[in-house]
């Protein structure tokens, strides 16, 4: 830190890399900051050439943490590819999945990494201002929070033979059936994971209405929101059509998942690797929007399962029906879908189709020359998997665009106010830093998955003698 920038390095309690500048004027007030993300993936440029099945697999190694995000999402891009329409179970088993993925991420995000903000307060000591904090503080809800994020996990480990990086989703469809011992397991617990998820929703709803005044105003402001919705505007997380609300509430596009490209671009900043997404009608930056819980929320009219469908109902009223602003939210959306996916286990599980062996449909040529775009709601928001072939499958292009990508503008803004109205540079104190980190955490960010290359990488290749003498350098 020097006197006129401070650095926070890195975001803590996040996955990835990122940091903060907060840039001071000369009384000390913060002028301006920038959220930075300086990770490269660089997936896209060495899958070209890849036989276009074998993404399911390599594309889920971006991230330890949602991988059957990208799983699914790669599979229904391959399905596309290879022109085949998954069987009804296949689809229901993939759903499933999804769901076991929602109930292990949601659940570690509200109990492990924004609880200790919550239940600790911000300014808490940073030694126990984490996992470990709220273990001491509340043995007995730690272990809830451990045992929920093991169910979710368990689900995933049932179906793809391993909790991460699980061997399932085929082009179309998946490679093994569920089995009724396993059904039968995951019902069983199912009942005591929604009272955990019910313990959490009244402790976050507990906080924000003790703290209304800060959540209404913490890192809010007006933006597009983007998510999956069904043919009659409902909650949707692994198929529909991709609906975009703009500030007013208004429904600004409604669209195809394989036309995303001719309403989404994309935009760079010289500052990060991180690309801001915005729909292209309303231009840059008027057309930049939120994904995730709150996005998903704001678009969605209605739930299709009854617990979560009351609470979302609730949500609808904090705004008077329109979109809901404050980042401190995102929490509560989160915990609302994380109801809805313990109640979609069981509309699943229910279904006499969950067991059936019709699990895989099977390419009808060989010739396999074309495109196909896999779209799902990942828990951080909406993802896009595009891929083209040539004619023997081998991918030619590769294009993702990733939800944490898609709240990058969103993170910005968010950190830069919550600077702007906490950080005092001449009575700076820890607490202030972890605000607008916390504004950072609100979105759940996975910034490994996200970034991509502007222009070349830099690069700079020192040969050294051995005795230690710089022979030569060369830098791009």
């Amino acid at each position: 830190m020097n006197a006129r920038k401070i650095t926070i390095e890195p975001v803590t309690r996040i996955e990835g890399h990122g940091r903060v500048t907060v840039h001071l004027n000369e009384e000390g007030k913060v002028e301006q900051s920038f959220f930075h993300v300086d990770e490269f993936r660089g997936l896209e440029k060495f899958c070209e050439g890849r036989p276009y099945f074998e993404m399911t697999q390599i594309t889920q190694r971006i991230c330890g943490i949602c991988p059957v995000s990208h799983h699914l999402a790669s599979a229904k891009a391959c399905d596309g590819v290879a022109r085949l329409e998954p069987p009804r179970p296949a689809k229901l088993l993939r759903e499933l999945i999804h769901m076991g993925q929602y109930v292990q991420s949601h659940g570690m995000h509200f109990f492990h990494l924004a609880a200790p903000d919550l239940v600790l307060g911000f300014d808490a000591d940073p030694a126990i201002r984490n996992v470990f904090g709220i273990i001491a503080a509340n043995p007995e809800l730690a272990l809830k929070a451990v045992n929920l994020r093991r169910y979710g996990q368990q689900i995933i480990e049932r179906l793809g033979g391993k909790r991460v990086h699980p061997n399932f989703a085929v082009p179309g469809g998946v490679n093994s059936p569920l089995n009724q011992k396993d059904r039968d397991d995951i019902l069983t617990e199912l009942d005591t994971m929604v009272g955990i998820a019910k313990v959490a929703v009244s402790i976050g709803k507990d906080w924000i209405g003790s703290n209304m005044e800060l959540v209404k105003s913490f890192a809010t402001f007006p933006s597009g929101y983007m998510g999956l919705v069904d043919m009659e505007g409902g909650l949707q997380l692994y198929d529909g059509e991709i609906r975009v609300r703009d500030a007013e509430g208004n429904i600004a596009a409604q669209f195809r998942t394989d036309h995303y490209l001719s309403y989404v671009a994309e935009h760079v900043e010289s500052w990060s690797f991180l690309k801001f997404p915005y729909l292209r009608k309303l231009g840059w930056p008027n057309g930049t929007y939120r994904v995730g819980p709150l996005g998903r929320l704001n678009v969605a009219d209605k739930i299709g399962t009854p617990l979560a469908n009351e609470e979302f109902k609730l949500f609808k009223q904090i705004n008077n029906g329109k979109p809901v602003e404050g980042s401190l939210f995102y929490h509560y959306a989160r915990l609302i879908e994380l109801v809805y996916a313990l109640e979609r286990i069981a509309q699943l599980l229910d279904d006499p189709d969950i067991l059936s062996n019709d699990i895989r449909a099977y390419p009808s040529s060989t010739k396999l020359a074309g495109q196909g775009v896999g779209v799902v709601e990942a828990p951080r928001g909406t993802l896009f998997h595009d891929y083209a072939t040539d004619e023997n499958g081998q991918l030619t292009r590769v294009n993702l665009i990733v939800a944490t990508g898609n709240n990058n503008w969103a993170m910005h803004t968010a950190s830069g106010l919550v600077a702007k109205a906490f950080v005092d540079g001449n009575k700076l104190t820890e607490g202030m830093l972890n605000r607008v980190e916390a504004a950072i955490r609100c979105y759940d960010p996975c910034l490994s998955c996200a970034t991509h290359a502007i222009g070349k990488m830099p690069l700079e290749i020192t040969l050294i003698a051995a005795d230690g003498n710089v022979l030569d350098r060369i830098s791009r």
